[in-house]
């Protein structure tokens, strides 16, 4: 009797996260940003890949972290949860608390969808203001051939401020 090992269906392939994140940090450098953390997740919160580029602080891996989980917690990007619970710091509060610190609910967090609008996963990014983290995390996304939410970046994202 031979036994037979299956594959796990995976809702993003490492093929595919290496090429987000890689794109991520290429835009990074061609803008001429500060040095980026990447976190991208799976559709069940399940770190794919990370890259953290030298000169990051220590907290970056934990932050583009969180920023992906939010994302993927609540199902939209981190722009809009910030833009949702900017009046609800207790809520806020309770979330972070509820994904035991994992909860970063500013921009830099963005879903990562497929051919048919369904969510594969997120990314997270952290190094630069949050506007310029979310445009190389969009740009990346597009660029490996993937929908993402938000689909486009803020216009002034060049003039965020720290």
């Amino acid at each position: 009797m031979s036994e037979q090992l299956h594959l796990l269906q995976t809702s993003l392939s490492l093929t595919q996260a290496a090429a987000i994140l890689d794109e991520c940090l290429a835009v990074r450098q061609k803008e001429g940003l500060l040095p980026l953390a990447v976190a991208v997740l799976d559709a069940g919160g399940q770190l794919v890949a990370f890259k953290r580029e030298d000169g990051c602080g220590v907290m970056r891996y934990d932050i583009a972290f969180g920023k992906a989980w939010a994302a993927l917690g609540m199902g939209m990007s981190t722009r809009l949860i910030r833009d949702r619970l900017a009046n609800r710091p207790a809520f806020q509060s309770a979330l972070a608390s509820a994904s035991d610190g994992r909860f970063i609910p500013v921009p830099g967090g963005v879903l990562i969808l497929n051919e048919h609008k369904a969510v594969i996963g997120a990314v997270g990014v952290s190094g630069d203001a949050s506007d310029r983290d979310e445009y190389c995390a969009i740009h990346a996304i597009q660029t490996a051939g993937l929908g993402c939410e938000p689909a486009s970046h803020q216009p002034d994202w060049r003039n965020a401020g720290l």
